[in-house]
């Protein structure tokens, strides 16, 4: 079935559209949510040289928009989140070492992109997610996926390297264990094995994939959006190298919301007994 996902991939009239310079990435702010979709339904959403380009371009004004808090990363189509990249463009875009530098460049600083986004992102994951796909649910921050989605990384029966980076974030979210069973297989997991290993945080029916997605982006959404972006920078260096870890800026995240205006209103809402409404500041 198609369903919302589709919907939300087909273009929200009433939602502001974000020039991706690609059709085949759809950006678009609804409410206090930016919507990025990979559609290339036709080959299952597979990532091509310009989707990543797009990424960057999206994931840039997602950051600088105001009224978005929260980032959702879907799939066109019910078939897959993303099922790769885009074999088709192999012989034109990597065919050499050059050719395979830049595009390791371009996907890269998507892939940084995404990885250091101040605010909070969610992968709506439904059907396939490999490869790369996985590796940019990997970068989200959540990763809610429908029952029946199917998850690997094939490159050792592909003969690709696969970069320090990428394993690093494997083995910050599964473990060693099961980072080097994904690796080393290269077999495909299903949603409920993907759980077990804490590929993802939640597997919900595939009618509850958007609601429940719309749920945690609208919880989010309303919290502060100052103490999630201190939340997450902390959580983001507690996993680095304490050689890497940049705890001044951390700190100075926290005090940035102890000095905010939010902290005012936070403190004024619980005594007046409502709902805060937090602006940012």
């Amino acid at each position: 079935m198609s369903g919302p996902t589709a919907q939300i991939a087909l273009g929200d009239p009433e939602a502001d559209r974000i020039d991706t310079g690609t059709e085949r990435l759809i950006a678009r702010v609804e409410g206090a949510i930016g919507w990025l979709t990979f559609n290339n339904a036709e080959r299952r959403n597979a990532i091509s040289i310009d989707m990543w380009a797009g990424m960057s371009v999206a994931l840039k004004a997602f950051e600088e928009d105001p009224r978005v808090r929260v980032v959702v990363l879907l799939g066109a189509g019910d078939k897959a989140f993303v099922s790769g990249a885009d074999i088709s463009q192999f012989e034109e875009q990597r065919a050499s070492a050059e050719a395979e530098a830049n595009f390791r460049q371009i996907s890269g600083a998507a892939q940084a992109k995404l990885s250091g986004l101040a605010k909070p992102s969610v992968a709506m994951i439904r059907g396939f997610c490999i490869g790369g796909g996985l590796a940019v649910a990997l970068s989200c921050d959540l990763r809610i996926a429908a029952e029946g989605s199917q998850f690997g990384i094939p490159a050792a029966r592909l003969g690709l390297g696969y970069g320090y980076e990428g394993l690093a974030k494997l083995v910050d979210i599964v473990g060693p264990a099961y980072a080097k069973e994904i690796m080393f297989t290269a077999r495909r997991l299903q949603s409920d094995e993907a759980l077990r290993m804490g590929l993802v945080n939640r597997i919900v029916p595939g009618d509850q994939l958007e609601p429940t997605v719309r749920e945690l982006a609208d919880m989010m959404g309303a919290n502060a959006p100052l103490t999630v972006r201190a939340a997450k920078m902390a959580v983001d260096e507690a996993v680095k190298d304490p050689a890497h870890r940049d705890l001044a800026a951390v700190t100075a995240a926290v005090a940035a919301c102890f000095a905010s205006e939010d902290f005012i209103e936070g403190r004024r809402a619980f005594m007046e007994k409502r709902t805060p409404v937090f602006k940012g500041r």
